[in-house]
C-alpha cells in the first residue's frame, strides 16, 4: 500500500483548519473536476482529491491519519491490541522472520485484519503476532482442530462513492479475500449507510456458518451540489440585465443542463426549486428537489452610457 500524502494533494499544511481545508478542496474540485477538465489524469486526480477531503475533513479520521499514516484505518484494530497487550503484561518484539503467515487473515476483538496490510511502522511496535491476533496466528494455528463449530467472521468494507454514482441502482465488483463478488448498489445510499451481504465473510471453523460482509458507504462531498438528505443545493450567477429585466438562464444539474426563466426584478439571494432534479430517495422512484440559490453578478466596468442609464434610474 504506497503512502499517500492528503495534505500534499490538497496543498495544505498539516497545521491547516477545518475552513483552509474546505476552501483547499473546493478550488481544486472545481479545477479537476472531469466535467470541467475531461481526461483521465483529471479523473485520477479528482479521486485523490476526494479520498484526501474525506479524511481531513473528518475530525475523528484525520486524528487517525496524523497519528498512524497510510495505516489510519486500521487504528481502532491495533488500539485495541496495544490495550490488551499492556493488560496482560507483555512486551515482545514483533516476529519479522518467520513469524508471518501469507494471505492468512486474523481477527481482532471481532474484527478481521490482514496483516500483510500492515506497514513497517506496525511491524516494528512491541507485538507480536500471537500476542496481537491470539488463536488465530501460526503459534496457535494446532489447536484449531479441537474447536468446536463456530461462524465465520464478519468483513467490513468502506466504498468511496460520488454523487454521481449513486443517481441509479448500479454494480459494483468488489474483491474480498481475492475472490471477487459482485454487489448492487442501491440509488440514494447516503454516507454511513450500511447494507449487508449474507454468506460473504469469513469461512467458518467446522459446521459454522460463513460470516456476512458489511458494506459503509461514503460519499464524496460536490464541488458544485451540497446534500441535505434527498435534497441537493447549488448557486447560480445570474447577469444583472437578466435579473433587472427577466429573461433565461442554464442551471446545472446532475441530470443534465435545464432552462430556467427568471422574472424581470429578481433580487439577488432569490431561490427556486427544481422538482424532481435532487438525490434519489433510497429504495423508491421518487427524487429529491434542486433548490437554486441566485447569485447576481455586478458589472465592474460600464461604458458612458450605461452610467447615464443608472444615473436616471437612481434618480427615480
Amino acid at each position: 500500500m504506497n503512502y499517500i500524502d492528503y495534505y500534499q494533494i490538497l496543498g495544505v499544511n498539516k497545521t491547516a483548519s477545518e475552513e483552509e481545508i474546505r476552501k483547499a478542496y473546493r478550488k481544486l474540485a472545481r479545477k479537476y473536476h472531469p466535467d470541467v477538465n475531461p481526461g483521465v489524469d483529471s479523473e485520477r486526480k479528482f479521486k485523490e482529491l476526494n479520498e484526501a477531503n474525506t479524511v481531513l475533513s473528518d475530525p475523528e479520521k484525520r486524528k487517525k491519519y496524523d497519528t498512524y499514516g497510510k495505516d489510519w484505518e486500521h487504528a481502532d484494530a491495533f488500539e485495541q491490541a496495544k490495550a490488551r497487550e499492556q493488560a496482560s503484561g507483555g512486551g515482545r518484539g514483533f516476529a519479522r522472520n518467520g513469524g508471518r503467515s501469507g494471505g492468512q487473515r486474523f481477527t481482532v476483538n471481532g474484527e478481521e485484519v490482514d496483516p500483510e496490510m500492515f506497514s513497517d511502522f506496525f511491524q516494528t511496535m512491541f507485538f507480536d503476532q500471537e500476542d496481537i491476533f491470539g488463536a488465530g496466528s501460526r503459534a496457535n494455528a494446532g489447536k484449531r482442530s479441537n474447536v468446536s463449530a463456530r461462524r465465520g467472521v464478519d468483513y467490513k468494507s468502506l466504498l468511496k462513492l460520488r454523487l454521481e454514482d449513486i443517481l441509479q441502482e448500479q454494480s459494483h465488483v468488489l474483491e474480498v479475500n481475492g475472490k471477487k463478488i459482485r454487489i448492487k448498489i442501491p440509488a440514494g445510499v447516503e454516507t454511513g449507510q450500511t447494507i449487508k451481504v449474507k454468506g460473504q465473510g469469513g469461512d467458518p471453523q467446522g459446521a459454522g456458518a460463513k460470516g456476512d460482509l458489511f458494506i459503509e458507504f461514503d460519499i464524496a462531498a460536490h464541488p458544485i451540489f451540497r446534500r441535505q438528505g434527498e435534497d441537493l443545493y447549488c448557486n447560480q450567477s445570474l447577469d444583472l440585465y437578466d435579473a433587472l429585466l427577466g429573461g433565461e438562464v442554464n442551471v446545472n444539474t446532475l441530470y443534465g443542463s435545464v432552462k430556467v426563466k427568471v422574472k424581470p426584478g429578481t433580487q439577488p439571494g432569490t431561490k427556486i426549486r427544481l422538482r424532481g432534479k435532487g438525490m434519489p430517495i433510497y429504495k423508491s422512484d421518487n427524487k429529491g428537489d434542486l433548490i437554486v440559490t441566485y447569485e447576481v453578478k455586478i458589472p465592474t466596468s460600464l461604458d458612458q452610457e450605461e452610467i447615464e442609464v443608472f444615473e436616471k434610474m437612481r434618480k427615480k
